[in-house]
């Protein structure tokens, strides 16, 4: 049984810039009758139901109880004053006259001070942030601005999405492994606990969903997941699946399905916005490679398709470049070969909008999880990995990359939730004599 939708949605993000301005602004622009949510697949998608010969494909919105656009209330966490209006303008992805449509909807939006420390996101630096002696303290700061702002804003339920910047690399260690000792960890200031995790710490103690949308460990760590079992937290992680991985994800998968093999994939990323400046400390790059490295691996799997893929040579580089601003663009150089063994090549520029792609999928990710909390689900939320460069996975299980196959998890989900025959693509569409 699935709770009802009632009351508004409280969406917070941790980092009010690039990304949570274009997705805020979307929003409220499609709300005003501005435009349409597209990129949005709870919008805009649409689920086949029973068999093809039926003729049911409502949109997703129509079939699953997801809030309203219209019920969302919009907060969060930055480092810097501006509001959604100023930050809009100073991230340069939307059009002046769109956000002066929507401007004084934007300049009510505020954020309140972050939890920041400059030594795990070296490249940027601000004034708005909270001042504690531990990082416990920090996380019940965190814990009373989200009951505030809950009931200055009259919001019925609350999600949290990390909007913010990709921190250094950190593996999980002893800190992580369990909830006491993660606990310990924020009273000792322990240096394992960068401050997404005290965002996503705060979310999850609380029963709040929680999505991440940055390489962090954030939530991808064993004291996170038992903690969200404890307090009936849905949790999803880690990284936006926006540009060039977004293409990786279509294609390998169609390369593998073909069983053709591939020499190298050459990958690199020129970008100038606030992430391409961080992403330009080496230690902050080396969290979003591992991010993206991972996902050719998994995909073609090389040790059950060695002749194909076993000797595949991975390059992934990214190079901050300011004059292009937050329109990315993502080169790839694919050498394949098929029939015996012929080379061949593919090439590819994707003139990306970073925030453009991203900004659905914080919507979509804030809507489903909200879903799964009234639905009782609980912990780990796998079949969102649709919508995430380096999912989360239970453990001992590897986690899915393949875009098709994330979809249909996805939307067998949805129709499992709502009573609905899952759809396995084995109609008996032939005839035995």
């Amino acid at each position: 049984m699935i709770k009802e939708s009632k009351g508004k949605l409280g969406i917070l993000t941790p980092g009010m810039g690039a990304v949570a301005s274009t997705f805020m602004a979307g929003v409220i622009a499609v709300n005003k009758g501005i435009s349409h949510p597209i990129g949005s697949v709870s919008q805009m998608g649409r689920i086949r139901l029973g068999k093809r010969t039926e003729n049911r494909n409502p949109l997703i919105k129509d079939f699953v109880p997801i809030a309203g656009l219209k019920d969302i209330v919009f907060g969060g966490w930055d480092i810097f004053e501006d509001n959604m209006y100023e930050s809009a303008i100073n991230a340069n992805v939307l059009e002046r006259s769109l956000l002066d449509q929507i401007k004084p909807e934007l300049e009510a939006i505020k954020p309140m001070k972050a939890v920041f420390d400059r030594s795990y996101v070296r490249k940027l630096d601000g004034p708005h942030v909270k001042e504690a002696a531990t990082k416990m303290e920090l996380a019940e700061a965190v814990m009373e601005d989200i009951r505030r702002f809950k009931e200055e804003n009259d919001c019925e339920r609350l999600v949290m999405v990390w909007c913010g910047s990709t921190e250094i690399y950190i593996e999980a260690g002893d800190v992580h492994s369990t909830v006491e000792k993660l606990e310990a960890g924020l009273r000792n200031n322990d240096p394992g606990i960068p401050p997404s995790m005290i965002y996503a710490y705060a979310a999850v103690k609380m029963g709040i969903p929680y999505a991440n949308g940055a390489p962090n460990l954030s939530c991808d760590i064993p004291a996170m997941v038992e903690l969200s079992k404890q307090t009936k937290a849905p949790i999803a992680g880690k990284d936006f699946k926006t540009g060039q991985t977004l293409m990786k994800t279509i294609l390998a998968p169609g390369l593998k399905a073909r069983s053709l093999g591939i020499k190298g994939w050459f990958s690199t990323n020129i970008l100038g916005n606030r992430d391409g400046e961080v992403l330009d400390d080496p230690d902050s790059f080396k969290t979003k490679e591992v991010s993206k490295l991972g996902v050719l691996e998994e995909i073609l799997q090389p040790d059950l398709n060695p002749v194909l893929y076993k000797d595949l040579y991975h390059k992934v580089r990214i190079n901050y470049y300011p004059p292009h601003g937050d329109n990315k663009e993502g080169w790839d150089n694919i050498d394949i070969f098929g029939w015996l063994g012929y080379g061949m090549q593919i090439k590819i520029d994707f003139l990306c909008r970073d925030s453009i792609l991203a900004a659905p999928i914080v919507l979509d990710l804030a809507l489903f999880l909200d879903l799964a909390k009234r639905a009782e689900l609980y912990g780990i939320q796998e079949w969102l990995s649709f919508y995430l460069k380096s999912p989360q996975a239970a453990p001992g299980l590897q986690a899915q990359h393949d875009i098709f196959k994330q979809q249909e998890k996805m939307l067998n989900t949805l129709r499992h939730l709502m009573g609905e025959e899952l759809i396995t693509h084995l109609g008996m569409d032939y005839y035995y004599e």
